[in-house]
């Protein structure tokens, strides 16, 4: 039976609280919400915490408000919620697309998207939807606010820029005018973490062309988006014959592993296939929003 190392335990009352633990008891503490990931890794002794600090009462951070031209979610803003608002759906679809296929009811009634960000784990969907989306990550200390994008928030595999006496509060959406956007992921059952996914956001100009592209991939060994496939797209019309290429791209973009999810070149073609379909998508929801 696998069980974790002792650990003390407190449960802060707000952000300051929560703030304010983490000052006093130091980097050996750490902060636990839906805690389906931590928790397991706990089990395994991977993660060996003095001290854990239970957010869940930080009610405050639980939120989907639009404020101007983005998208403001909250840390503690639960994949049910995201995978329900109508506004998530309608502002951003890949979104939806991406919560449909996160683990199960059980664990998407508890889980949280700061959760999900924080554990930066390579094979996590939100990442990618939030780098294609290019979100904004609002982190919080006892000195203040600070905001940093994606690419700075994320610094590696299971390592984010936060520090130990900080926390991720917010995450910021930029709305794009006449957007479309999705998510596509193949799994090995369902629920399971991704063999490899794609995302993708497309916004056009007023003559059809596209304005703004953003291609993200998952599980598959990429930092960052396609930006090749990227450049070639902007400022074309969307066709099938541009979304081959792009998926051409995206599959020498990746570095995939070999494991007991699939072969390398079976990731590879994964990668290029899956390219295609969120950009066919998303290109037609951009239509659609240009229409609307």
């Amino acid at each position: 039976m696998q069980i974790p190392a002792p650990f003390d335990y407190a449960r802060a009352s707000s952000v300051d609280d929560a703030l304010a633990l983490l000052e006093r008891h130091g980097p050996e503490s750490l902060i636990v919400a839906g805690g389906h990931s931590l928790l397991p890794m706990m089990k395994l002794r991977l993660a060996r915490p003095e001290w854990l600090i239970d957010i869940n009462d930080l009610f405050e951070l639980d939120f989907i408000v639009r404020d101007g031209d983005r998208l403001r979610v909250g840390a503690m803003t639960r994949h049910t919620t995201l995978f329900e608002s109508d506004e998530v759906r309608r502002l951003f679809p890949i979104i939806t697309d991406a919560e449909r296929t996160i683990a199960d009811p059980v664990v998407r009634n508890r889980g949280t998207i700061g959760g999900s960000l924080c554990q930066a784990d390579p094979a996590e969907d939100l990442s990618t939807v939030c780098i294609v989306l290019g979100a904004e990550a609002v982190i919080r200390g006892t000195a203040g606010e600070r905001v940093v994008s994606m690419a700075e928030f994320h610094v590696g595999p299971y390592e984010t820029s936060v520090a130990h006496n900080e926390l991720l509060v917010e995450v910021r959406l930029p709305i794009r005018p006449r957007s479309g956007s999705a998510y596509e992921k193949v799994e090995r059952r369902v629920g399971d973490w991704a063999v490899a996914a794609a995302g993708a956001s497309v916004s056009l100009a007023e003559d059809g062309t596209i304005d703004h592209v953003a291609i993200g991939l998952t599980a598959i060994g990429l930092d960052g988006t396609v930006t090749e496939a990227e450049a070639m797209l902007h400022g074309k019309a969307p066709s099938e014959e541009l979304f081959v290429e792009a998926g051409r791209l995206a599959a020498l973009a990746c570095d995939p592993l070999a494991d007991q999810r699939g072969a390398i070149d079976y990731k590879r073609h994964l990668a290029d296939e899956l390219t295609r379909r969120v950009l066919r998508r998303a290109s037609s929801r951009a239509a659609e929003a240009q229409e609307g």
